[in-house]
C-alpha cells in the first residue's frame, strides 16, 4: 500500500463493545458468510467461539529456536541456535475467544519452537481507515479472535503482527548469557560479511582506476 499513510500507535485507544450472545451468534454467521479461505470460526454450546487468526513476523532481531527433541521452557541448552526470520512470514494459529494476547504469543511461539522468553514479544494489530494505516499495540488482556471476529475476515480491514519491544521498551533480563553471546556471534559475522563486500568492492573499483591510469600513461 504504497499510498497509504502509516501510524504507529502506542496502544489501542478505541472503547471496548462487549456482544451479547445473540450478537456474536449474528457475527459468527455473517464472518462465516464472507470467509474465502475456509478458516471459519465456531460457536460451542458454553457461548465461547473458535477461531483462527493470521500473525504476520515482523522481527528485527534474531530469535533462538529449539529442536523438537530439546525439553525444558526458556532455558539455554546445545540444541538451540539463533538465526533471523525470513520477511513477511505469516503463520495461522486456532484459538478461542477467551484466549488472550500473551496466550496468542505463547502459543505462537511453543508452535515454533522458539526458545525466547514471550516478555519479549507484542502483538499488534494494524487497521485501515481511510487513506491511512494504524499499527496499534495491543494490551496482554485483549482477545485477538474478538477482534477478527468484530472487524470481519478481511485482513484489509485488520490484521495482526508481532514485533519485539521497542528497544526503549527491551527487557534485557528476559535474554539468558547464551542468547546475547549468539547475537554477538551473528552482528560479529554480518559484520565481516559487510566488510569483506565493501574490500572486494573497493578492490574492483581500484583495479579500474589502476588499468585507466596504466592507459593514460601507456607511451605512445
Amino acid at each position: 500500500f504504497p499510498d497509504l499513510e502509516i501510524k504507529d500507535v502506542q496502544k489501542e485507544r478505541e472503547p471496548h463493545v462487549y456482544l451479547s450472545k445473540e450478537e456474536v451468534k449474528e457475527k459468527i454467521q455473517s464472518y462465516n458468510s464472507s470467509v474465502t479461505d475456509k478458516l471459519k470460526m465456531t460457536l460451542n454450546a458454553n457461548g465461547i467461539y473458535t477461531g483462527f487468526i493470521k500473525v504476520q513476523m515482523e522481527l528485527c532481531r534474531p530469535i533462538t529456536v529449539q529442536s523438537s527433541q530439546s525439553q525444558g521452557r526458556y532455558t539455554p541448552s546445545n540444541q538451540e541456535t539463533a538465526f533471523y526470520l525470513p520477511d513477511g512470514c505469516v503463520n495461522t494459529l486456532h484459538i478461542s475467544s477467551t484466549n488472550t494476547v500473551r496466550e496468542v504469543i505463547e502459543a505462537l511461539l511453543k508452535k515454533f519452537f522458539v526458545a525466547d522468553n514471550p516478555a519479549k514479544f507484542a502483538l499488534y494489530k494494524r487497521c485501515h481507515k481511510e487513506d491511512q494505516v494504524y499499527t496499534c499495540k495491543l494490551s496482554d488482556r485483549e482477545h485477538p479472535l474478538y477482534l477478527r471476529l468484530v472487524a470481519g475476515p478481511k485482513t484489509e480491514m485488520l490484521s495482526f503482527v508481532l514485533r519485539e519491544h521497542e528497544t526503549g521498551e527491551v527487557m534485557w533480563e528476559a535474554f539468558s548469557i547464551p542468547e546475547l553471546q549468539n547475537f554477538l556471534r551473528i552482528l560479529d559475522k554480518e559484520e565481516n560479511d559487510q566488510l569483506q563486500i565493501l574490500k572486494s568492492r573497493y578492490a574492483a573499483y581500484r583495479g579500474k582506476l589502476e588499468e585507466a591510469l596504466r592507459g593514460v600513461l601507456k607511451p605512445g
